[in-house]
């Protein structure tokens, strides 16, 4: 990146206008107190906005005056991103690209439309209607060769450019005619130009009916009611199938449950890794109150348990409370002899 400095010529008593700094005050809003430089970037570019499209020096001091900075703090950000225009622009500022897909499809012609017209890159015109810089890619390689042209309206992208329909464009830009952005043929947006040339052939829809099944090595045609015809079948044939016996039914689960505390004062169930607060309330609801309980618990009393408590499935088994319930089952009950 070339070095970039500040304008020599600079106004006289800038200062941001009353909307500008609302704008800048909302983005400031949004951080903490500590963190306001956090919105420097927006910052500038209303402040670009606010003086016809470049940063004067006064503006960067009265960003670091609103936002704790020192200068040259400001004076680093605004140096090195080119979005930031460091001298004034016309009234339309164009940003051509000059990417390798765009150079690819004539951007070189439009260079040099700019410079017959404007001047060499970083001129303004003389009437001040139009200034040009080339930038790096602007995103719409499929529309190559493009630009970005800045005003009083916004900012927008004219793409499919060639050198008659830019130098048309330019005409219109100068005398205040409108310009249309997007692309400056006759397609739309990335489509192909005469329209979509895809999915235009035969197919296996007619009328947004389906009359033959896609993907197959043999076309098999749909009835007119939408179903594929049934195919003969031969009869298949019977083949003795060895009985298979009924499943045991499962024992049902012996988890011990309680209508309270019946032993004194219930265990600390969250010295159980893994069982916190909510878990231990939870528990406590559903009758659980002590480790040997947990200890207890075979693999269908953890199914069952986790159907009783939706937040807990296969956390039991992978944080192994019931060996954990266990060991704290027995130091308990020996701290209690």
């Amino acid at each position: 990146m070339s070095m970039r400095r500040l304008a020599i010529s600079q106004p006289e008593n800038f200062k941001l206008s009353a909307s500008a700094k609302k704008k800048i005050a909302t983005w400031v809003k949004k951080y903490p107190k500590d963190r306001q430089r956090s919105a420097l970037i927006p910052a500038l570019w209303i402040a670009q906005k606010d003086a016809g499209g470049w940063i004067p020096e006064a503006a960067l001091r009265e960003l670091g005056d609103m936002l704790g900075m020192a200068y040259i703090r400001v004076y680093e950000v605004v140096t090195f991103y080119t979005m930031f225009n460091m001298e004034p622009v016309g009234e339309h500022h164009i940003q051509l690209c000059g990417t390798t897909p765009c150079w690819l499809r004539g951007s070189d012609d439009l260079i040099a439309v700019l410079e017959r017209r404007v001047g060499p890159r970083g001129s303004v015109s003389d009437d001040g209607k139009l200034s040009w810089v080339e930038v790096e890619c602007l995103g719409a390689c499929a529309n190559a060769p493009m630009a970005q042209i800045s005003n009083d309206t916004g900012d927008s992208y004219y793409e499919d450019l060639t050198a008659e329909n830019f130098e048309a464009m330019l005409d219109n830009l100068v005398s205040g005619k409108s310009v249309y952005s997007g692309p400056q043929n006759t397609r739309h947006t990335s489509e192909p130009e005469g329209g979509n040339l895809t999915l235009k052939g035969e197919g296996p829809y007619v009328e947004d009916k389906l009359v033959y099944l896609p993907n197959t090595e043999k076309k098999i045609k749909m009835s007119v009611h939408g179903g594929a015809p049934k195919a003969k079948r031969k009869p298949a044939v019977k083949k003795s199938v060895a009985k298979v016996k009924p499943a045991a039914k499962a024992s049902k689960p012996k988890v011990i449950y309680t209508d309270g505390p019946t032993d004194g004062k219930p265990d600390d169930l969250k010295k159980i890794k893994g069982i916190g607060p909510k878990f231990e309330g939870d528990l406590n609801g559903k009758g659980i109150y002590y480790f040997r309980q947990i200890g207890a618990w075979k693999a269908a009393d953890v199914k069952m348990v986790e159907a009783l408590i939706d937040s807990i499935p296969g956390r039991i088994k992978r944080d192994e409370w019931v060996k954990q319930a266990k060991t704290l089952s027995k130091k308990t009950s020996g701290a209690k002899a």
